[in-house]
């Protein structure tokens, strides 16, 4: 059994139900700034634009970052492919405790360190923890059946 394997089986035996209402927490939130980012797009394309070395992939950066918000969150709050929503939004939030100081406040929708990195640590304790029992993959594991048809 590899690590990845054995941390899902952790995870999934040491998920205690109140966690579950602090990952759909998460994933709301994550849903929400990915709605601020859609409303300040050409904020976030300029600000990005600053970095010189990021300046070729301001468009598609932006854009992932609404994305990975919008939809990670989405996923992260139904408890659907868990993991997946977790993983799309770690490289955002390491930009953003990385960033959320410097010069030219890239990551200004996020108005403070301690909030970034609250939500980092989030999304690492629901990488480990997975999806949990009252979640869409839950109800598929234990209804095989009805997800087939």
């Amino acid at each position: 059994m590899n690590l990845l394997q054995r941390i899902e089986r952790w995870g999934d035996n040491h998920h205690p139900k109140w966690v579950d209402g602090l990952r759909i927490l998460l994933g709301l939130f994550l849903m929400w700034k990915g709605i601020q980012f859609v409303d300040n797009i050409d904020l976030l394309k300029a600000r990005i634009a600053e970095q010189p070395f990021l300046t070729a992939l301001s468009f598609w950066l932006a854009h992932y970052i609404v994305f990975a918000h919008t939809v990670g969150g989405l996923f992260i709050a139904l408890g659907l492919l868990t993991r997946v929503g977790v993983i799309a939004n770690l490289p955002v939030l390491i930009g953003a405790v990385f960033f959320i100081n410097s010069s030219t406040n890239l990551f200004s929708v996020y108005p403070e360190l301690s909030l970034s990195v609250l939500v980092l640590l989030g999304l690492l304790l629901f990488l480990v923890e997975g999806s949990g029992k009252v979640s869409v993959d839950e109800y598929m594991r234990t209804h095989p059946e009805k997800s087939a048809a």
